[in-house]
């Protein structure tokens, strides 16, 4: 009997509805379930009307999904995630000024990262995509998993970070560097943060491919067998401290401002999602000067002349200078099959691909293809 075809409207509503639960929760805990970093993004205002038009939509596509007779399970899961989060209080919880934790957790964070990367990147790859690709193809649900982590687990990264960074940084001091790099206009010291931050991430990423007890770790982000806007996700724990790490490190031994710094994680939080993005476009000469789509796809191509290529993130200029780039000239051509080289070496699922590092490189029945 033929499989029947997924129902976006009833998966669009069990994710609407139960982030619309998740909202109300951080209406309810905002000390312990909101950061206080990305509260100063967004007003109370925006995040009511925002939860009200999720929920509306939540009911919507859930109660169309039902009568259509289309994944009644999941249409259920949205309504009833709607139903809940109005019945704790929908729009209408209030709250006392916000009191201050040593920390917290990111699922604001979290709720409104994924529904705004959602609504611009499925129906982009959906009409621009080099691949027909569901957004629920195979292994979608370890990469949501893998985006909470580190949306909600953002305070704690953050910690983590700044633990390993400050004090090296703190002794490598060069004062008259440092003035002549703040003495620039921030946009000047945006660009060369970019280059600096590119050339760091590089090489420490071309170490990642060449260690292999390192490769183990980052072979978790190679395991994504589809390219879309939410494989960039994948990525183990430990590996993210130690390239945020290693990122931060030169801009805050160098000085940048915060303003420069500030724009430049704003890039490559952009710049991350694009370029794993199934986005077919044609961008001829600019793919030569910046990292996109087709440029970071043939990073992750499963193939052996590209396995130790195409490091860079934002600039391919990069990857010039270290002898590593590579890109067929015919902007048609891209990556026959993504994924590590061996397949068996890496288990399915969030849990046991975070343990996998520590497993000395063994072979797994579960694995991902």
């Amino acid at each position: 009997m033929a499989r029947s075809r997924r129902s976006f409207l009833a998966y669009a509503s069990a994710l609407l509805g139960l982030l619309s639960l998740m909202a109300v929760a951080c209406f309810h805990f905002p000390e312990l379930l909101t950061s206080r970093e990305f509260r100063a993004v967004y007003n109370e205002q925006f995040a009511r009307h925002l939860l009200l038009v999720g929920l509306a939509a939540a009911f919507v596509m859930g109660t169309v999904a039902i009568l259509r007779g289309r994944n009644k399970r999941v249409a259920m899961l949205g309504v009833g995630g709607a139903t809940l989060a109005v019945l704790f209080g929908g729009t209408n919880v209030q709250f006392d000024a916000i009191g201050k934790t040593p920390y917290s957790l990111g699922l604001d964070w979290f709720v409104l990262s994924l529904f705004f990367s959602a609504l611009v990147f499925v129906p982009l790859e959906r009409y621009l995509g080099k691949r027909e690709l569901s957004p629920l193809r195979p292994g979608w649900r370890t990469d949501v998993a893998y985006f909470f982590m580190s949306h909600v687990l953002v305070q704690f990264i953050l910690i983590l970070v700044t633990a390993s960074t400050s004090s090296i940084a703190g002794l490598a001091a060069f004062p008259s560097l440092k003035t002549a790099i703040q003495s620039l206009p921030v946009w000047a010291q945006f660009l060369i943060a970019v280059f600096v931050a590119d050339m760091a991430q590089a090489l420490l990423h071309r170490v990642y491919h060449n260690i292999p007890w390192l490769w183990r770790f980052h072979a978790v982000h190679h395991s994504s067998r589809h390219m879309d806007w939410l494989a960039g996700s994948r990525i183990h724990f430990i590996e993210i401290v130690m390239t945020r790490s290693a990122v931060l490190l030169p801009l805050l031994v160098l000085g940048f401002s915060a303003s420069a710094v500030n724009a430049y994680v704003i890039l490559v939080g952009l710049q991350a999602v694009v370029a794993h993005a199934n986005l077919g476009i044609r961008f001829g000469w600019l793919e030569y000067l910046l990292v996109l789509p087709r440029y970071h796809h043939w990073h992750h191509a499963r193939q052996q002349e590209y396995v130790d290529v195409n490091y860079a993130i934002h600039l391919p200029l990069v990857d010039m200078l270290m002898g590593t780039f590579k890109l067929p000239r015919n902007q048609d051509q891209w990556p026959r099959e993504y994924g590590v080289m061996k397949l068996e070496t890496v288990p399915n699922g969030i849990v046991r691909q975070h343990l996998m590092p520590f497993q000395g490189g063994r072979k797994f029945d579960d694995y991902v293809d």
